[in-house]
């Protein structure tokens, strides 16, 4: 049986989570990605736009998105945090991802962070607490992990 991962980042980074889904899926894994994600990908846009800062009523938007992923996670067997550097911050986790990463503690499914988190992080001991897995950039760990069955 195949295992299912879903894949959470800042949407900055997400034409990073679209090459990294690829990659996963052609190494046999399941790959879900958040639905802003996706939608950036089929118009090959990836420019982020969080129109809920200048019109507050789209804030119903940002909570389908979130609501949406945090149904993903829970139907996957895992979570892989992609934290790219942002703002100067290598590892970068904000606010919503580390609420991704509470969902798939509190729900016992093993959290993969492709890279470290600086000890600068405002969440480090949240972070540290929660125990996850870091890949160091090498993707081969999660597809070994996954592919066990």
């Amino acid at each position: 049986m195949t295992k299912t991962l879903a894949l959470c980042s800042s949407a900055s980074f997400y034409e990073h989570v679209v090459s990294i889904a690829d990659e996963l899926e052609r190494a046999g894994c399941d790959v879900i990605i958040p639905k802003s994600a996706a939608q950036m990908r089929e118009r090959g846009d990836f420019t982020v736009r969080k129109t809920w800062y200048d019109d507050p009523s789209a804030y119903d938007q940002k909570a389908d998105y979130m609501r949406s992923h945090f149904d993903a996670i829970s139907r996957a067997d895992g979570i892989l945090v992609v934290n790219d550097e942002k703002h100067g911050v290598p590892g970068y986790i904000g606010p919503n991802v580390l609420m991704e990463m509470s969902l798939a503690w509190y729900q016992q499914k093993p959290i993969f962070m492709l890279h470290s988190y600086p000890d600068t992080s405002p969440y480090e001991e949240e972070i540290k607490g929660i125990q996850p897995i870091v890949l160091d950039n090498n993707l081969s760990h999660i597809i070994e992990e996954f592919n066990r069955g």
